[in-house]
């Protein structure tokens, strides 16, 4: 297939440039997924979630993400607190943070850690996560660490979820002191029925949902930099002044969104993979996976004519993933699309020419390579390009947000709520229930 056979749309702005190879998604078909999104009354529904309306409709209840980006952040200073407690008679100690959180208290935090924060803090600091329900992980990670020189913070939304507990418990052992903890939730009960004192639970507001707490507390309060924080709010707050003000931006929105279900249900593409070419996003596809598999990872509206609710996101850091699944999208039998992300910055360098030969080589082909039949690939794979012209805190934020609202206009074109979990709730349910049979 030849490159001017693809039906290319091209948006810029001052921060993203973005490219589609997507073959019949014509200029007709466009207008008609977008007079079905004015059925839907899509306009009225982002005002909706601006303006704080009860768009979580199961749980009766807003969505507060964009007005935390409208707010600011909060400005919380308990943890470098007590990192000064702890470096105030030695100046030199390297202060371990165990930040022990599962979902988006982890993905979001360590995205940011990774992405925007600088490289001095880093130095001065050993940060690590701990995730699951194993303790192996937990003594793992802390095998060469002192109790007096480690501060843990407990990020969870309820102060409920099994695995945060598991190793709440087992750090609160090792640790022998209950001083160096810190509580992130939005249940500042529970917390203090698990021994945190007012004084060191930082809380947030129920109406912030998990995956969308990357703009609260729970991502604000790990990074240790306030001003890189604020430039990656101002960032989403960007978009949230963009979406009903700039009509080529909501177009570009609507597109990505619209490209996605029709894809879906109409060419069968059940499966995008996600993948950065940019080593200080290497943790986006994860970050971006829970994003859209917890939104729109539900059961189909009756009411609606798409059968087909979210697709299966899967991907990682592009270079890696050219040396393992790779082999399977140029040449498998599945049928899938691709988000591919790099930076322009520097356009001469390794990375960018892999990520503009691969999403070619993806959905169009290449004429310089002479095939035999064995060796002949499917280059009919949808592919959306994303180039950043920069990879600042600003940008980083402004990304986040758009895919945000990518997700919220598919979850209003499908009739679904994009802000409830019942399926993540039905698994801790049946544990527990498991649990209390076989204990």
């Amino acid at each position: 297939m030849k490159e001017n056979q693809i039906q290319n749309y091209i948006y810029e702005d001052n921060y993203i440039c973005f490219k589609s190879y997507i073959n019949d998604f014509s200029s007709k078909l466009y207008e008609e997924f977008n007079l079905k999104a004015k059925e839907t009354k899509l306009k009225s529904k982002i005002e909706d979630l601006l303006n704080g309306g009860h768009v979580n409709k199961t749980e009766n209840q807003a969505a507060w993400h964009p007005k935390y980006r409208k707010d600011g952040p909060k400005k919380n200073n308990l943890l470098q607190n007590l990192i000064k407690d702890l470096t105030k008679d030695n100046n030199s100690l390297k202060i371990n943070i165990i930040i022990i959180g599962i979902g988006g208290s982890y993905e979001g935090p360590k995205l940011l850690i990774e992405s925007i924060r600088p490289a001095e803090i880093n130095k001065e600091l050993n940060i690590q996560f701990i995730t699951g329900s194993d303790q192996a992980e937990f003594f793992y990670k802390t095998s060469s660490l002192n109790p007096k020189e480690t501060i843990f913070v407990i990020s969870s939304k309820s102060f409920t979820t099994d695995e945060t507990i598991e190793m709440l418990n087992v750090a609160k052992f090792w640790s022998k002191s209950s001083h160096n903890f810190i509580a992130i939730t939005s249940n500042p009960s529970e917390a203090k029925q698990h021994g945190f004192e007012e004084q060191n639970i930082i809380s947030f507001d129920k109406e912030i949902g998990g995956r969308y707490s990357i703009w609260s507390q729970v991502g604000e309060t790990p990074l240790l930099d306030k001003d890189c924080y604020k430039l990656f709010i101002d960032g989403g707050k960007l978009a949230d002044n963009l979406i009903l003000k700039d009509k080529k931006y909501l177009h570009f929105l609507k597109r990505l969104s619209f490209t996605d279900i029709w894809l879906h249900n109409h060419k069968q593409k059940n499966v995008r993979v996600l993948l950065s070419y940019i080593w200080s996003l290497r943790s986006l596809p994860d970050y971006f996976q829970q994003l859209e598999m917890e939104s729109l990872g539900k059961k189909a509206n009756p009411k609606r004519e798409f059968n087909k609710t979210g697709q299966i996101i899967f991907g990682g850091y592009g270079p890696t993933a050219q040396h393992s699944y790779f082999q399977l999208l140029h040449q498998g039998t599945h049928e899938i699309c691709a988000d591919i992300i790099l930076t322009t910055k520097d356009q001469k360098s390794l990375a960018f020419a892999q990520a503009i030969t691969q999403s070619k080589l993806l959905s169009i082909g290449a004429d310089v390579i002479e095939e035999k039949e064995k060796e002949k690939i499917n280059s009919n794979v949808p592919v959306n390009l994303f180039m950043l012209k920069e990879t600042d805190p600003f940008t980083i934020g402004y990304l986040i947000a758009s895919w945000e609202y990518r997700t919220y206009i598919t979850s209003v074109m499908l009739g679904i709520n994009p802000f409830d979990q019942f399926g993540v709730a039905a698994g801790k349910i049946y544990t527990r229930s498991y649990l209390r049979k076989n204990n």
